[in-house]
């Protein structure tokens, strides 16, 4: 078997990874999954890593704020950062107050002209009483 196919063979086997550093799971999974070129990256909460049990920020800027931090967290472990990601998908207990506040916070951690596909959804509730959630997925360029 060639280099080339070898590769190919292993690019096709899912990765699952669990980033040192990165916040402790609030439920059973891995904080990414690494399939050929693309990482789908958990929901991040807005909980600190190392002090599971501390209590999330309150408000919507600094949960955001806390949230992104943990995704960067992830990215950086996975030798990956901001301009790696395609998609987002973010979820908000208070949908109508939160949303503009959310967006100007989150857009700040993309170029202009580099956002993400994203989704936004008002749900019913997160875990840990949490007011945002948020995932993504990644692309990867692997070496030919």
């Amino acid at each position: 078997m060639d280099l080339l196919m070898s590769a190919n063979i292993a690019q096709s086997v899912p990765q699952f990874h669990m980033v040192p550093n990165a916040p402790e799971p609030v439920a059973t999974f891995s904080h990414a999954v690494e399939a050929g070129n693309f990482i789908h990256v958990t929901g991040q909460m807005p909980t600190y890593p190392g002090e599971p049990e501390r209590p999330i920020p309150s408000g919507i800027e600094a949960q955001t704020h806390r949230v992104m931090a943990n995704l960067q967290v992830v990215l950086a472990g996975l030798g990956l950062d901001w301009s790696n990601v395609v998609r987002a998908g973010a979820y908000l207990t208070d949908f109508e107050e939160d949303y503009a506040r959310f967006n100007q916070i989150y857009s700040s951690y993309f170029p202009a002209d580099r956002l993400p596909a994203r989704t936004c959804i008002g749900v019913t509730a997160l875990a840990r009483g949490a007011r945002v959630e948020v995932d993504l997925v990644a692309f990867r360029r692997l070496p030919r």
